[in-house]
């Protein structure tokens, strides 16, 4: 027994068959677990003129080196492939306790493929060293919710078990995979994995394992890991109480929060749905994930008023947002039901929550009538309106249909300027965070491997205060400005939290300042391997080039490294963002000299020598 297992298990839902395969230890060295192995199976065996949803479509589930281990947050899992929403590379990281039970299973990993002539679930039995792929027609048409409970019913109430709810059965493109009882439950939620999982009629993968990993010196680990959790767990006090939905008063005052689908500059409703009112009016349970010592999870309910919703997964930054901010919403029960509607169908909050801003705006210009949302009536503010059209995306009804294609889709479809207000990168709709607010995002945005994700260089950090010194960052960098630092900055996080999804780590523990040299100590203790700072930034950029040689392959050129027009050249009216606006066109050229690409956006040959990739395999 190892840190981690050695072996994936390699699945044909066509044949119904399966097959152990087994990991080279130079492999991992090179390209970790998580996302990292996962980009590059599919790079070594990719073929671009497949579409996402084929059955040889694979869906690649790893976790990262340290899931299952006691390191802070070692619990996260990446679900990876050719997004069905963008045509490019995807990966939808999620943590909570299913990660870790795979590793119990004595597996990193899942390589899926084939579609099978009816709905199954996977069951892992690794207590008795037992596959099988059992019937699921059952379950087909439930919700993730009722899924859960059913299948821990059937296989081990002490199982933990991953799935998609209707809207990933009905394929629609920002549909997410969950994990986790109902009011446990998170989500693998960008760029629409839970529709390849639907596209291969599995509705569900359940574990139940007792493995455990061994370390090299599990008592000076054990020594490390306590200091580092206790560091942690003081550094993040302000999380551990409100979660990410307590820095939702701040991103309103500095511009980050998109309003009004990104048209706005302030929004003075914002005090009724923070994570301050959340506290004090429908938080009922405090929860963490798996061996995380800052717990920012929380439990609400909301019990009265229109917009009741059953105890279940408390609201996140994004998700308040988006249906609050970028709706216009401020009714705080209707944005936990629609977040719980979400949860329930399986749908990406980020995307969901964008798309219908993105319909409010197209309705008040006339662009789409209530002919087209069966009769609803798409205002900004309208919570029941909202409500109502998340129903429609998860069951395919009237224009949910189209919104469930994502914007960019939507826009096109709709013609007559609506692409004006399609605010997405890549096809994947743009986080809220507002590169206006800070223009190192713009970098970011129109570089990130996945389409518009914040969450491949939270450099906007930076701005709110966090100092990273061994990453070259110990003071604030100006994040109005636009010029060599932004790109530099941006570069630089995506470097350093590149690595995170492969190790199986949260970045939540980057807000307590750990930096490259904690994270060594981290890794090197877990694996007794002697990384350097320099390692992990060497190894985020060799994963970085390898998945943007998958995006060139799957047709990705430089012009697609930009963001939609709003974000370029309609500036915040108002706000301490108030006339900002990012000039990529100065701050691109500098980050492609950075990361070592022509002017093409093509990785050059020396640095991949460098980094050990051999672009013509």
């Amino acid at each position: 027994m190892t840190v981690y297992a050695g072996r994936y298990l390699q699945v044909d839902l066509s044949l119904g068959d399966w097959s152990d395969l087994y990991l080279d230890e130079a492999d991992v060295r090179t390209w970790l677990l998580g996302s990292g192995m996962a980009a590059r199976l599919y790079y070594d065996q990719m073929s671009p003129s497949l579409d996402p949803l084929a059955p040889a479509s694979p869906l690649l589930v790893f976790n990262g080196l340290l899931t299952g281990t006691f390191a802070p947050t070692g619990c996260r899992t990446s679900w990876c492939g050719r997004s069905p929403l963008t045509g490019i590379w995807n990966e939808a990281n999620v943590g909570n306790y299913w990660g870790a039970e795979l590793r119990r299973c004595n597996y990193d990993g899942l390589l899926i493929t084939g579609r099978s002539a009816h709905p199954v679930f996977l069951w892992i039995d690794g207590t008795r060293d037992r596959i099988e792929l059992r019937d699921a027609s059952h379950l087909w048409g439930q919700d993730y919710f009722r899924t859960a409970e059913l299948l821990a019913q059937e296989t081990d109430p002490r199982a933990q078990i991953a799935g998609i709810g209707q809207a990933g059965e009905r394929l629609v493109r920002i549909a997410g995979v969950l994990n986790g009882p109902a009011d446990l439950v998170r989500t693998a939620g960008r760029g629409g994995m839970g529709a390849l999982m639907g596209s291969k009629h599995l509705k569900a993968i359940v574990l139940r394992g007792n493995a455990k990993p061994s370390y090299p010196d599990p008592e000076r680990f054990r020594q490390v890991i306590r200091t580092q959790n206790a560091d942690i767990k003081q550094a993040s006090i302000g999380m551990s109480a409100y979660g990410t939905s307590g820095g939702v008063v701040a991103t309103e005052i500095k511009g980050d929060m998109a309003l009004r689908n990104w048209t706005l500059g302030n929004w003075p409703e914002v005090t009724k749905i923070s994570g301050q009112t959340i506290h004090q009016s429908i938080k009922v349970k405090h929860t963490h994930c798996f061996a995380c010592p800052i717990g920012c999870g929380h439990q609400e309910e909301v019990q009265e008023g229109e917009f009741r919703s059953p105890r279940g997964k408390g609201l996140e930054y994004e998700t308040i947002a988006g249906f609050g901010g970028s709706c216009q919403v401020s009714d705080l029960g209707a944005l936990s039901l629609a977040n719980s509607l979400c949860n329930r169908y399986g749908l990406d909050t980020i995307s969901t929550s964008n798309a219908i801003a993105f319909a409010m705006e197209a309705f008040e210009k006339g662009l789409i009538s209530d002919a087209d949302t069966g009769g609803v009536m798409l205002r900004f503010g309208d919570a029941a309106a909202m409500v109502a059209m998340v129903h429609k995306i998860a069951l395919r009804e009237d224009i949910g249909t189209l919104l469930g294609e994502g914007v960019r889709t939507a826009a096109i479809a709709i013609g007559n300027g609506a692409e004006d207000l399609a605010v997405h990168v890549k096809g994947m709709e743009v986080a809220y965070h507002d590169p206006r607010a800070f223009v190192s995002m713009a970098v970011n945005y129109a570089t990130a491997v996945r389409g518009g994700c914040h969450l491949e260089a939270l450099s906007y950090w930076n701005g709110y205060g966090l100092n990273l010194p061994d990453l070259g960052y110990g003071d604030t960098v100006p994040y109005h400005a636009s010029g060599e630092a932004q790109a530099r900055m941006a570069y630089d996080w995506q470097n350093y939290t590149g690595v995170f999804n492969p190790l199986g780590l949260c970045k939540f523990i980057i807000k307590a300042q750990v930096g490259p040299e904690r994270l060594v100590e981290i890794v090197n203790n877990a694996l007794g391997w002697e990384w350097t700072p320099d390692d992990v930034l060497t190894a985020g950029d060799r994963l970085f080039q390898l998945k943007r040689l998958i995006n060139l392959r799957l047709g990705v050129t430089a012009a697609d490294d930009t963001l939609p027009p709003r974000l370029l050249t309609e500036p915040r009216p108002t706000g301490e963002a108030a006339g900002v606006l990012p000039n990529l066109a100065a701050m691109l050229p500098i980050y492609y000299r950075l990361r070592g690409w022509d002017e093409h956006g093509r990785p050059g040959t020396e640095r991949l020598r460098q980094l050990g990739i051999d672009a013509t395999a």
